[in-house]
């Protein structure tokens, strides 16, 4: 028999395991049923958190520096480069998880570090930046972290507007003309699986506001006050998708910084070396926490199973919840998925026991995929 090459190309489980360790975890699932199969491991992401941990675990550096959080206070982040190639997630600058449980700054947190962070890049020698964008704590439209790159913005005294997106309202004047003129020679990919324009019913504040404590009167005033800075900077491109990313950093990149838009996983698969890897494999296994709507407009598993679809190649996912009819599965490209909670309905012990479950899910694709007659 053939001896079965794999290759698991899964984001994480949110909340439970990084997307390397569900590598290693279907790893040895794999091979405790089919110790002889070939198993290659490519972790992925689609622009938001876990983004540089999936580029150093295809062999990019890791490099630390010390920004501005979006409270204002100083945190360490992680980028990663491979010569002049860096990855950039803000949400190591300027994401949720630099909050003190149950604190959120809806109107005032800044973006202010992942201008830092970009700047960092920039000084390790950085001429092509795929900057991912998501799970961010901020709704400022980029302001803070074109401050941090040298623009200037300015209320009707002359004085610069505070901090976070509540800020701008006061916004009289944005000076872009101290930007960091190394910005010009880069190539700045603004990756993400949102394509969200930066205002209104589809925009950055109603859709995503709440996740980060805005209350309806506080999703008003960040609407009105990022489209009143949309006025300001360039109101046609805060209708780009993209322009509402991150609570509409996209929109900073895009109308100040010459970025172009590009889907998260479709930036990440290039630069992680995707399509060399799948030319080795005849079966893929994709996945992340939960198989669901939001799967199949730009996240990673459906990348994924769209590339190796395209080239023949059959693919299974792992979940921790499955959220989606066979039907739909089929036409993304993917022929089962095995979910941690068909193992262990309680949701809470499924979490918990991420690890262990997805070795027996990942047992169970052996069984059914590796050790039939190829």
């Amino acid at each position: 028999m053939e001896t079965a090459r794999v290759l698991v190309a899964a984001d994480k489980f949110k909340g439970s395991l990084t997307a390397v360790q569900v590598a290693e975890r279907v790893t040895a699932g794999l091979r405790r049923v089919a110790p002889g199969a070939r198993v290659e491991t490519l972790p992925v992401a689609d622009g938001g958190d876990g983004t540089v941990a999936a580029a150093v675990a295809a062999g990019f550096e890791c490099r630390e520096a010390r920004v501005t959080g979006p409270l204002g206070d100083p945190v360490t982040a992680a980028y990663a480069l491979r010569d002049t190639t860096a990855v950039v997630e803000m949400a190591e600058a300027s994401g949720l998880q630099h909050l003190p449980a149950g604190v959120f700054a809806p109107l005032t947190a800044t973006t202010y570090g992942s201008g830092e962070l970009l700047a960092a890049a920039l000084d390790a020698g950085a001429r092509t930046i795929v900057f991912g964008v998501g799970g961010s704590a901020t709704t400022d439209g980029g302001a803070g972290m074109l401050a941090a790159l040298g623009a200037r913005f300015l209320d009707a005294d002359g004085k610069p507007v505070g901090p976070g997106g509540g800020g701008l309202a006061a916004l009289a004047e944005a000076d872009l003309s101290g930007l960091d003129p190394r910005l010009a020679d880069v190539d700045l990919i603004l990756a993400s699986d949102v394509d969200n324009p930066l205002t209104g019913p589809k925009g950055a504040p109603e859709v995503y506001g709440r996740q980060k404590g805005a209350t309806e009167d506080d999703i008003a005033v960040l609407d009105a006050a990022l489209a009143h800075y949309a006025s300001v900077l360039g109101p046609d491109h805060a209708r780009l998708p993209g322009a509402g990313a991150a609570g509409g950093i996209g929109y900073g990149a895009l109308v100040a910084l010459g970025a172009r838009f590009r889907p998260g996983i479709e930036v990440m698969l290039d630069v992680l070396g995707f399509a060399p890897a799948l030319a080795r494999a005849d079966l893929v296994i994709t996945g992340e926490g939960s198989l669901d709507e939001q799967t199949l407009h730009g996240k990673a598993p459906a990348g994924v199973a769209a590339a190796a679809r395209a080239a023949g190649i059959e693919v299974v996912a792992v979940c921790g919840r499955l959220a989606l009819p066979q039907e739909a599965l089929t036409a993304a490209g993917i022929s089962r998925a095995y979910a941690l909670t068909d193992l262990e309905p309680d949701p809470a012990v499924s979490m918990a026991q991420a690890g262990p479950l997805l070795e027996r899910a990942a047992e169970a694709i052996a069984h059914d995929f590796l050790t039939r007659p190829r």
